[in-house]
């Protein structure tokens, strides 16, 4: 049997079970969506082909690796903003051991999954993954430093760096591979600071003295001599210094030995451009685990160093001590800001070791084993060679030459 449709205004019958709605209220009025951050919107797949576009370094463009096609990176417009200190260090405690790994999707097939990485390659297809959800606390980056060296000079001066240690062991010269040698954007915080410093310490003022001293005359006796003898004598001081500090740098992750990244630099921080995700395709980026406290307190360091030798120029004088400095910090600004270095790691005997390549300059820094057997033999070879010239001088002195 077929049941006819209620007709237009006919009401349905009343339910006694069922209480009656209270009276409808006005709906709000609807808000706009806020927009899609143009990360979140940019498909970095080549219009062309349909392969993985990605950052051609050295350029602005976005290129494909199969036929060549650029884009042109978009975003990263306006200017580089720092953030107040204290007025970041006045909200909630924020530890970054507490916070969870963001939500980074594919821009080529759309899978998504939760990293602690800002950025990388999707294991599915190979896509840009771009962070969609930033916990919360987290800082976003300001800057970045574009990629300026390719791939395969990075690849070469690794493979040169390797080839040149002459006490490695003879596996590490098998590594050279261009598979070993990754892209990736290694976060830093930079610091500018206003300040101020009262110092105590010590001015030494070096003169001169003659002193008289005997020697041998070589015939049984003695003989007198005199010579001039440098002196130092201290005086206390004190005074007051004053210097700005601008974009201090430090490494924000804990990933990579800080002694590398030192050593890859310099940084060439002019360079930096307003942050845009494009610049990442193709590319890893490492999220900070250091948080701008930690960062300042290394900052803070690196000034102490400079203001000391600010209150040792003070003091004057030859030589200078410096016994106490009170400093007072005022105007401090941070930012968070990506630098790129190609990054190869190695195993040897069970242990992992890095080198970084100064993705601007080619500068490589890095950690190598040593060979015992090869230092066996220098040694032994160096012996050999000081024995031989060791039995030639006595020979030679044997038949009077």
């Amino acid at each position: 049997m077929t049941v006819p449709p209620p007709l237009p205004n006919a009401e349905p019958p009343a339910d006694p079970d069922v209480q009656a709605p209270p009276e409808a209220q006005p709906a709000p009025e609807a808000q706009p969506a806020p927009p899609a951050p143009p990360e979140a919107q940019h498909n970095y797949t080549c219009p062309n082909c349909g392969a993985q576009t990605a950052y051609a370094p050295g350029t602005t463009v976005l290129r494909c690796p199969t036929c060549g096609a650029e884009q042109a990176v978009t975003g990263g417009d306006g200017s580089i903003d720092e953030h107040s200190y204290d007025a970041w260090a006045a909200l909630p405690p924020k530890p970054i051991a507490t916070i969870g790994a963001q939500v980074v999707q594919c821009r080529n097939c759309g899978a998504t999954t939760e990293s602690d990485a800002f950025a990388g390659a999707c294991q599915f297809c190979a896509g840009v993954l771009i962070p969609v959800t930033q916990p919360e606390g987290v800082i976003a980056p300001e800057a970045v430093v574009p990629f300026a060296l390719e791939k395969r000079p990075a690849n070469d001066a690794f493979v040169k760096w390797v080839r040149s240690r002459w006490f490695a062991p003879g596996a590490l010269k098998k590594v050279g591979s261009t598979e070993s040698i990754k892209g990736t954007y290694v976060p830093h915080w930079t610091y500018d600071a206003h300040t101020e410093t009262d110092y105590t310490g010590q001015r030494g003022e070096h003169y001169w003295v003659t002193e008289t001293y005997t020697v041998s005359d070589g015939k049984g006796g003695t003989r007198t001599e005199t010579r001039q003898v440098q002196k130092t004598r201290w005086y206390p001081a004190a005074g007051h210094v004053a210097r700005d500090f601008d974009d201090v740098l430090v490494l924000g992750t804990s990933r990579i030995a800080p002694e590398l990244v030192a050593k890859a630099g310099p940084w060439p921080l002019p360079s930096a451009v307003p942050y845009a995700a494009d610049y990442l395709a193709g590319y890893s980026a490492l999220r900070y685990d250091v948080d701008p406290d930690s960062g300042l307190t290394s900052a803070k360091q690196q000034m102490a160093e400079v203001i000391e030798d600010d209150c040792k120029h003070d003091i004057g004088g030859d030589e200078q001590r410096v016994s106490s400095m009170d400093t007072g910090y005022a105007a401090i600004m941070f930012k968070l800001l990506l630098l790129p270095l190609w990054i190869a790691s190695y195993v040897y005997a069970g242990k992992t070791f890095q080198v970084v390549v100064n993705a601007n300059t080619g500068q490589v820094i890095g950690e190598r084993p040593y060979s015992k057997l090869k230092i066996a033999l220098a040694v032994i070879a160096g012996l050999i060679v000081a024995a031989a010239i060791i039995t030639a001088i006595v020979l030679s002195k044997r038949h009077g030459h």
